[in-house]
């Protein structure tokens, strides 16, 4: 009886450390260190576009914000008619990014006060039909927009030309990887977590283009390529 209530109370003994330690690792009380290697790769991709978005503002100023209101509002129905004729249906307009304002005399030594109200308003062309955006932009114009904000090219569907970027740069990560653990004289083991990171690189519209159209010559737009830039992380244990 006395032997064996000894080797149960040995069996507790040698038992309970591996409980302790098991407890300690998962606490990463007691747990060595996973060594890894991270890196960063970059690539960028090209595509030819195939969708823009054109951005157009309208500005109007009066003495009152109901007068600089009502211009706004009576430039934006006419510049969106002369937007719908020249589309035929080939792309959406919507407004937005509306804003008025007061104006005010500040000179110095005297109180400040309202001498006027801008409104400013801005509509956006979505199209396909990239050939058409010379016309848009000129037409556009002539019926009462002040400026051009912004002209971006993109690609419907970019995961042919974005799988081709991630490519890149896992290949220039893995290189990356490859020649630390050389220089470091240790050996990659595999692969413990790989994120991407994008983003679209627009294509704005050069200054020149407005100035051409407000001289009545036809508006130039060369929308090149597309490219889409990517950053690939990677984890490596360290063998």
């Amino acid at each position: 009886m006395i032997t064996k209530f000894l080797i149960s109370m040995l069996s507790l003994a040698i038992a309970f450390p591996i409980f302790v330690s098991s407890a300690s690792a998962e606490n990463g009380a007691s747990a060595a260190p996973v060594r890894v290697i991270e890196v960063d790769g970059t690539g960028e991709a090209r595509g030819t576009p195939d969708l823009a978005t054109l951005n157009l503002a309208i500005e109007t100023h009066a003495a009152t914000a109901e007068e600089a209101a009502g211009r706004n509002g009576a430039l934006a129905e006419k510049i969106i008619g002369a937007l719908k004729l020249k589309l035929d249906g080939k792309g959406k307009i919507s407004t937005g990014g509306y804003s008025l304002n007061p104006e005010y005399d500040q000179r110095p030594g005297r109180e400040s006060k309202i001498v006027g109200y801008t409104a400013q308003n801005s509509i956006t062309t979505e199209t396909g039909a990239l050939d058409l955006l010379g016309a848009l932009i000129d037409a556009a114009i002539a019926a009462g927009a002040n400026r051009v904000n912004y002209l971006n090219f993109a690609l419907k569907d970019d995961s042919k030309v974005r799988s081709e970027a991630i490519t890149i740069a896992t290949r220039d990560a893995k290189a990356q990887a490859d020649a630390l653990a050389a220089a470091l004289g240790v050996k990659l083991g595999k692969v413990v977590k790989a994120t991407t990171i994008e983003a679209a690189r627009p294509i704005p519209m050069q200054r020149m283009g407005l100035a051409m159209a407000a001289e009545r010559v036809a508006t130039p737009v060369e929308p090149g390529e597309v490219t889409v830039p990517v950053t690939v992380s990677l984890t490596f244990y360290i063998e």
